[in-house]
Parts: C-alpha cells; sequence; structure tokens
C-alpha cells in the first residue's frame, strides 16, 4: 500500500519544515575528527565535550546568535560540565490493511554531568535519561585516563563499543548487534588513542545480567583507523551466555567526497540462543549525507536485513529520505520519510513513516 497524493504532499511539506544535524558518525568523517573530539565519550555519543559545544555554535549551526561572551562550553565550574538532550516527534504511520496512525510523543529527554576530578585523568560520568517513561540511568562510570590523550581505563555502567554509534536506535545495523544507546551494560573498557588510531575493548555482563547462571561475559572490542578524507574499521563480539553463545563481526568506514560524506557498516551475527540450531544473521547500512550548506544536510540511507540466512526470501530493506536543518545554535529540526520493505504476510514490515522532530541540547 502506498501514500495518497494527499499523505505525500505532508511529508513533502514536514521535509520543507526542517531537519535535525544530529552528533552523528558523519560528522566526524565530514570534519575528519574522531568521535571523541566532540563526546566526553571518546566512541561517541553522549555529552559534548567543549570542542563539541564550539563546533555546535559556530560550524554546524546555520546561524549563531548571541554575543561572542555568551559561548557555552559545558563547564559551569573548573571540576563540573553539565548538558544535556531533549527530542520532541510527531510520527505519520501507514501499515497495509490497518487503520493509519499518528502521534506526539517524547522521544527522550536526557542530562549529563561530568565531573572532572582530575581534570584530564579522572572524571565521574552520569547520563540520565528522564523520559519516556521512568527515569532510568544509562550511563556511570569512572574514566581514567593512565596517560593523558592516549590510553583510558572505564568502569562502571556504559554503552558498548561495537561499529558506528548512531542517533538511529532503529537502524538496523543497531538492532542486530543489541548494541545501541537503549542498551548500556555493567562491565569494563580499555581504550587506545593513539596518532590516527582509536580503539576499545570491554568486558561486559551480556544479555546473562551477571547473574549465577551465566557461563560467561561479553566481550565487545572496536578499532578505527581516521584519515581526513577517509577512515575504516572493524568490531568483534562474543557473548557467553546461558541461553547460546553470541558472536558477530562488523565492518565499517566512511568517505568525504566535498559536500557528500558517504558512510557504510555491515555486521554479521552467529547466534545459538535462536532456533534449534542457531542462526546467522546479517545487516548492512549505506548512508549518503549532502551539506547543502552550513546548518542544511540532506541525508539518505538503504538498509537491509538478512534475519536468518537459512531461510530464502526473508529480507527486509528500510529506504529514508531526510532533511536536517540546524537554524541557530542547539537547536535543531528534522523531518523525514521511511519506506520498510519485507515478507508480504507481515504488514508492519511494510509499512510506511512520516515524521517531524525537534531536538533541543546544550
Amino acid at each position: 500500500m502506498s501514500f495518497s497524493n494527499r499523505k505525500y504532499l505532508v511529508a513533502l511539506l514536514l521535509l520543507s519544515l526542517g531537519s535535525l544535524a544530529q552528533a552523528e558518525p558523519y560528522l566526524a568523517a565530514q570534519m575528519g575528527l574522531k568521535c571523541g573530539q566532540c563526546h566526553v565519550n571518546p566512541t561517541g555519543g553522549g555529552m559534548r565535550t567543549v570542542y563539541g559545544n564550539t563546533f555546535a555554535q559556530t560550524v554546524l549551526a546555520a546561524k549563531r546568535i548571541g554575543p561572542e561572551e555568551d559561548l557555552w562550553t559545558g563547564q559551569v565550574m573548573k571540576f563540573l560540565s553539565v548538558g544535556g538532550n531533549a527530542r520532541a516527534n510527531y510520527t505519520y504511520v501507514e501499515v497495509p490493511h490497518q487503520d493509519d496512525s499518528n502521534e506526539f510523543e517524547t522521544e527522550e529527554a536526557r542530562a549529563y554531568l561530568d565531573f572532572g576530578v582530575i581534570p584530564g585523568r579522572l572524571s565521574v560520568y552520569l547520563d540520565q535519561r528522564f523520559a519516556p517513561g521512568n527515569a532510568t540511568n544509562m550511563e556511570a562510570n569512572v574514566r581514567y585516563w593512565v596517560k593523558e590523550n592516549a590510553f583510558y581505563v572505564k568502569a562502571g555502567r556504559m554503552y558498548l563499543p561495537f561499529g558506528y554509534r548512531l542517533e538511529d536506535d532503529g537502524a538496523f545495523v543497531r538492532q542486530l548487534s543489541g548494541i545501541n544507546m537503549q542498551a548500556p551494560d555493567e562491565g569494563l573498557e580499555l581504550g587506545l588513542e593513539h596518532g590516527n588510531w582509536t580503539g576499545q575493548v570491554a568486558i561486559s555482563n551480556g544479555a546473562g545480567g551477571g547473574t549465577e547462571n551465566d557461563h560467561g561475559k561479553q566481550i565487545t572490542t572496536r578499532l578505527e583507523f581516521v584519515q581526513s578524507r577517509w577512515r575504516g574499521g572493524a568490531s568483534l563480539l562474543f557473548n557467553d551466555a546461558e541461553a547460546g553463545s553470541r558472536s558477530g563481526a562488523g565492518l565499517f568506514g566512511a568517505f568525504n567526497a566535498g559536500p557528500v560524506t558517504l558512510l557504510g557498516e555491515v555486521d554479521y551475527i552467529d547466534d545459538d540462543g535462536i532456533g534449534a540450531d542457531g542462526t546467522k544473521l546479517m545487516a548492512t547500512l549505506a548512508e549518503a549525507d549532502w551539506k547543502l550548506k552550513q546548518g542544511h544536510n540532506l541525508k539518505v540511507t538503504y538498509e537491509w536485513l538478512e534475519p536468518n540466512r537459512d531461510i530464502d526470501e526473508d529480507e527486509q530493506t528500510r529506504t529514508s529520505l531526510l532533511y536536517e536543518w540546524s537554524p541557530i545554535q542547539f537547536v535543531q529540526i528534522r523531518a523525514g520519510v521511511r519506506v520498510y520493505d519485507g515478507i508480504p504476510q507481515n504488514d508492519n514490515q511494510n509499512r510506511r513513516q512520516a515524521f517531524l522532530q525537534l531536538h533541543g541540547f546544550f
């Protein structure tokens, strides 16, 4: 079932209203930077650094308002930095053989705190989500730089390192691996930041949650080589849980071709806990971001999912077109359409979606 002309017009009007330019991997690739340049987390996502906040005001936004002395860095005092995110959506969904639906929702509201006990060396980091639902702690960890800006140890609740840290947790590659910004874990992470290299290895509780029934722990790794115009990396994971072991590997990379930035990821998972004989799964992401001018980005993505490599013709795809606009500092608006295509007998796998999102951050 396709959108009617009226519904396409609504989607186009949404697109014309504006967008969201997230602190996503394409921005790092566009600027030739590592994720840790703009984020407190060296693997990306979450609270922004002084550089990240400055970038959001002077490079990302189409226009900055206010005097120069009002530049927000996140630092409220020498040993304390704060930040936050809030996203609100309007979504229209069309599913075959079902009534169309539309709703307003608060996607998330988060607050970040970073206590720099020893600036540049030792810090305590908190990421608290207040909406939707009840307040939930997403990250709470201690990070110690053994050698400043070179090697660190992190312990506590954290997002695990695997592939690209996308804002869209619904992406097939993030759903397949199960490692995204909705699924933190308790564990220990070792990180290396040396020259063009950035790498992490983490050992955590994994799917077993650290109970007495666990056979072992989950291990996830991420290694990336970063250049000014291109980057490439690989990830591995292994989880030895009671339900069955789960292993996987991923390749990811990006290339800056002037105004257009290309980004991709391929993940493969072998899960013994699904089905009698286990299941092999695969997902891919291809993304192109076109910087029309400062503050304006056009994003096109194509995703492919193979939920069981032993079954023919069960593939799913998701195609997205998004227009993103950052009119002023710390305000982002995003609008787009997504088309899902899956097996004919599953209506939800063949849905259409249009959405508009307002994002505020600091």
